[in-house]
């Protein structure tokens, strides 16, 4: 006997889409969604991929961020070498591959400036590696807190390269290839880099909401479970008894 009670619900694996993998036993629950009072900046700004769903878009991303890294550390080293090949008044003399007439020489301030953006390029290149590793890894097992540290070091690398991709564009003289083809890489880079940053954090949202009625579909299963086994004793106890009668068969003399 269930003494009126009822099953739990089963629904949907997400409140927002359905492009995750994981269970989706127990999720549903009016009670505990209306309870959820989720901020708007809270809410996933990407819950559909325009070619694939947002969980192998967002894949797709780890690796663009890694390749970027590998990217941007090559350039940038390249721009240091340069800058310090090009100072201004060093003289070379016989035969070299490289003309270094694309480099800036001209105000030393602006100079000190690309010198900073391509050292600190690289140094952030390196955490976005090590992250992109990690944020390729917790996609795989659909772990979203170790998203956390991705967000946060492409985000700040998005934001400082593209600083660094207007200062370079304004400075620097655009009769030149390398300085024309930078300038179109970069544009391409940083439009997919906010694109795949938006898409990242969207997941990262849902994921972190997946995980909250998760917990709550077990915090609410613990309850019932309990109060079930302390209330079958209790009706067991209270239950009445019939009085049983004794009826004598001996014969009346």
């Amino acid at each position: 006997m269930n003494y009126g009670k009822k099953s739990p619900t089963t629904g949907t694996p997400s409140v927002y889409s359905h492009v995750t993998t994981r269970s989706s036993a127990n999720l549903r629950s009016s009670r505990s969604i209306k309870s959820l009072k989720i901020p708007w900046y809270r809410k996933p700004i990407i819950t559909e991929s325009y070619i694939l769903d947002v969980q192998r878009s967002s894949l797709l991303i780890g690796v663009f961020s890694l390749l970027l890294s590998i990217f941007t550390v090559i350039t940038s080293c390249f721009d240091l070498y340069c800058y310090s090949m090009a100072v201004p008044g060093s003289v070379h003399t016989g035969y070299y591959v490289i003309s270094y007439q694309f480099i800036y020489v001209g105000n030393r301030h602006v100079r000190n400036t690309l010198v900073m953006f391509a050292a600190f390029s690289i140094l952030l290149a390196i955490g976005v590696f090590v992250t992109s590793i990690m944020l390729i890894i917790a996609l795989r097992k659909e772990y979203e807190k170790k998203m956390v540290p991705w967000l946060y070091a492409f985000g700040i690398f998005t934001v400082f390269r593209l600083l660094a991709y207007l200062f370079f564009s304004i400075v620097n003289d655009m009769i030149f290839a390398y300085n024309v083809l930078m300038c179109l890489l970069w544009t391409v880079f940083l439009a997919i880099s906010i694109y795949g940053w938006i898409l990242v954090y969207s997941l990262y949202i849902e994921l972190s909401d997946l995980t909250r009625l998760e917990d709550l579909a077990h915090l609410r299963m613990g309850t019932m479970q309990s109060l079930n086994a302390s209330t079958v004793p209790s009706l067991a106890g209270s239950r009445p008894t019939t009085p049983h009668s004794t009826v004598s068969t001996m014969p009346v003399g």
